[in-house]
This record gives C-alpha cells, sequence and structure tokens, in this order.
C-alpha cells in the first residue's frame, strides 16, 4: 500500500479494513471456493456494520464521505481475502450504490441505498444478456409502460450477488425504434412475482458469489423505480464504468498480493543446492518482477483516483480507467504466475493458495469491459486528446527534430 498517499483518515481506514479482513474465517474461503456457500450474506452484513462499504458516499445516506483514493485503498485490502469477496463487496456498495447516489431520487436512495451500505439488503447489476456482453445497446430486456408501471420481460446472466440481491438495477429496452442511445432506460427492480434467479455456472474461479442467470416474466416495475430519466440508461452507464473498472483494477491488486507474500516466503525457506532459492537469479528475478508490476499497478490506480477526485476531463478520465483496467488485471495475472512458477509444482496444489488466486484472476481481464474493449478506448480517446493537443499548439512538435526532416520526398504516406 502507497500509505504516503493516504490522509490521516485515509490510513486509519485501512486499518479498520485490515482489521474486518483478519476476522474471516478460512473456513468460509475454502466453503465459497467449493460452491458450499453460495453467497457471503454474513461477510457483507458485518462489513456493513462496520461501515466500511461505498466509504465515498455521503454520510446521509451511510457512507464516509471520502475520496476515491480512499475507495481504491479498500478495495484493495477487501480483495486479499480473495477476488471473489471483493467483487460481492463492490457490486452493491460501489456499482448499484453509485448509479442511484448519482441519478436517484432521495426517496430511491432512502429506500435501496442506506440499507445496502448498512449490510442489510443486497443489490446485483442486471447489464449482460445471452446475446450480448460488450455490446450494451444490443439488449433484448424489453419495458413496456402501462399507466403508472412498466411491465419488464427478458434475462441477463453472469450477474454477480445474482442469487441473493433483494433488487437489481436492471437495463431494458424502452423504445427500440430509437437511436441505441436513446433506447434504454434503467430500473431498479425488487425481488418479487415474475423474478426468477439460477445459480448455475459452474466457473473455474470466483465461486460462492452468487453468480445467477436472472430472468424477469412480465415483472411489474413501478414508475418511481426508473433511475434517472426514461430513454436516459445512457446517462447511468457511461459513470459506472468509472467504479465498475477502477474499483475493479483495485481489488485484482489485494487478490493477487497474497500470492507474492507466499511465494517471497516460500523462496526464502525452500534450500537447492545448499542455499535458499530467493539467493537464484532465476528466481529472484521473478520476484523482482512481480513486486515492480505491483507497485506499477498501484501507481495507475492511485494516479487515475486523484484524477477521478479532481473532477479532470471525462475523456482523459475514461482513458486512464481503461488503461488502469487493462494493466493492473494482466499484470496481476502475471504477479501470480510469476508467484506460481518460484514455487513449482506445489504451487499447482491446493497445499498453498495460489493455484485458486491464478483461477481466480482469469476473471479480471473480462469482467466489466475485456482488455480488448479497453484498448478500443483507449486507442480512441488517445488519437482524440492528440488531434485537440496538435491543433492548441500547446506543445512542441518534436517531428522536425532531425537532421533530415526536410526531406520531404521521403515522407510518404499513400
Amino acid at each position: 500500500m502507497f500509505d504516503h498517499l493516504l490522509s490521516p483518515a485515509g490510513r486509519a481506514l485501512r486499518d479498520e479494513v485490515r482489521d474486518f479482513v483478519k476476522t474471516i474465517p478460512r473456513d468460509l474461503i475454502l466453503a465459497m471456493d467449493k460452491d458450499e456457500v453460495q453467497f457471503p450474506k454474513d461477510f457483507l452484513a458485518e462489513a456493513g456494520r462496520r461501515n466500511l462499504m461505498g466509504v465515498r458516499h455521503p454520510l446521509q445516506w451511510g457512507g464516509r464521505g471520502m475520496t476515491w483514493m480512499d475507495t481504491c485503498m479498500v478495495m484493495e485490502e477487501v480483495g486479499v481475502l480473495g477476488y471473489i469477496f471483493a467483487c460481492t463487496f463492490g457490486v452493491g456498495a460501489e456499482l448499484v450504490c453509485d448509479a442511484i447516489v448519482l441519478h436517484g431520487t432521495d426517496e430511491q436512495k432512502e429506500r435501496y441505498v442506506k440499507p445496502l451500505l448498512a449490510g442489510k439488503m443486497f443489490a446485483a447489476e442486471c447489464l449482460t444478456e445471452p446475446r450480448g456482453g460488450s455490446d450494451f445497446f444490443a439488449a433484448t430486456t424489453r419495458a413496456v409502460r402501462e399507466g403508472d408501471h412498466w411491465i419488464l420481460s427478458g434475462a441477463k446472466r453472469f450477474i454477480v450477488g445474482g442469487a441473493a440481491a433483494d433488487y437489481f438495477l436492471v437495463y431494458a429496452k424502452t423504445d427500440p425504434d430509437a437511436h441505441p442511445s436513446k433506447s434504454m432506460t434503467c430500473f431498479l427492480v425488487d425481488r418479487g412475482p415474475g423474478v426468477e434467479t439460477d445459480y448455475l455456472y459452474g466457473l473455474m474461479g470466483c465461486r460462492g458469489g452468487g453468480t445467477a442467470r436472472v430472468r424477469f416474466h412480465e415483472v411489474v416495475v413501478p414508475h418511481k423505480n426508473i433511475l434517472g430519466r426514461i430513454h436516459g440508461a445512457t446517462d447511468v452507464f457511461y459513470p459506472m464504468m468509472i467504479p465498475e473498472r477502477l474499483g475493479t483494477a483495485a481489488m485484482t491488486i489485494g487478490a493477487a498480493r497474497p500470492a507474492l507474500d507466499i511465494a517471497t516466503r516460500y523462496t526464502r525457506k525452500r534450500r537447492a543446492f545448499g542455499k535458499p532459492i530467493k539467493d537464484f537469479e532465476g528466481v529472484s528475478f521473478q520476484v523482482a518482477e512481480a513486486a515492480t508490476l505491483l507497485d506499477a499497478c498501484r501507481a495507475m490506480v492511485y494516479v487515475t483516483a486523484r484524477a477521478v477526485d479532481a473532477g479532470d476531463d471525462p475523456n482523459r478520465v475514461r482513458r486512464l480507467v481503461s488503461e488502469t483496467k487493462k494493466f493492473v488485471t494482466e499484470s496481476c495475472q502475471q504477479v501470480a504466475r510469476n508467484s506460481m512458477q518460484v514455487m513449482g509444482g506445489i504451487g499447482y496444489t491446493n497445499v498453498y493458495p495460489i493455484e485458486r488466486i491464478v483461477r481466480d484472476l482469469g476473471l479480471a481481464s473480462i469482467w466489466t469491459g475485456s482488455s480488448e474493449i479497453m484498448s478500443l478506448i483507449i486507442g480512441t480517446e488517445w488519437y482524440k486528446e492528440q488531434d485537440a493537443l496538435q491543433a492548441s499548439g500547446a506543445t512542441r512538435d518534436s517531428e522536425p527534430d532531425a537532421e533530415h526532416a526536410d526531406d520531404t520526398d521521403e515522407k510518404v504516406f499513400e
């Protein structure tokens, strides 16, 4: 952790989170990985009781009024328990609550945010569908207005926390004939008649998070449960990419951290050819690379968090968040692989938790926007920024700084 970047209040909160993490029994971690526990309700209830969820949200609604810097610290520390703990912690408190705090009415905040941050309710975000993941506007879930309510029908899948959620944040088509950006509405849907959830996925890792298929069979949703405005789902969706992707990056660091800690201890103790294996460059260099990657990941996360807290240009924030999500998730996967590699065969067994960490982190570069989608966003925003920078003349043009820069015959572009 970069303690020097945290305020005194942030460091005190860090200690609170670490104390909480130490209380979680290993039996719960093992039971979730075996799918014997489908959702860690007691874990979230205790986090809520300790006022650790959604710390950047206003005090009025159950948060602590802190910053994105503090939020990233919390997500990293919770991630130490395992990636799925941070997933379930973040989906409700960071994603769903963020959307309601930004776009909801006071009545919606009172009803849905306060009890969730207190650990008394659970929520899930319903975005991905069987026919579409990255293509947000390809949603086939529909909602049709009938007087003062809407009739919602459709299906979502891979919904973390769906099996246990008391309510769902659901995106649905409300004007199929409109331009895609104006065709959808976001709803807050209570679990009730017509809502069906199935916990059915044989996941490679990140088990025990209530990941479900959710079906809506002509569910009656009151008009007052629209989040934001009618046909205005994009207003909700795009800002949510910050908590989804920046939060994911921060918690990935926490989930990878134990792998390197374990490998470091192991390589001190394990001896070969008469000395600890850490004394061999083939081992210590891999540990050094992993340590460097973790610090580089933290640097990106905290720089991006500062940009969000400062209200930087939204397009630049979008690029920074995408860069951070891609770099951190892929780098942390490398950290876990390096850690397994230096431990040899024993790292590939369940004598140590590294094999679980490797499995769990496979999700990191897929969910909340794949690495490929992140690259698409990064490239798009980078070119736009460079066009604007060049047009402004604000910085030096370095292209002429070559001896034969004026040899235009050699600068052929077609």
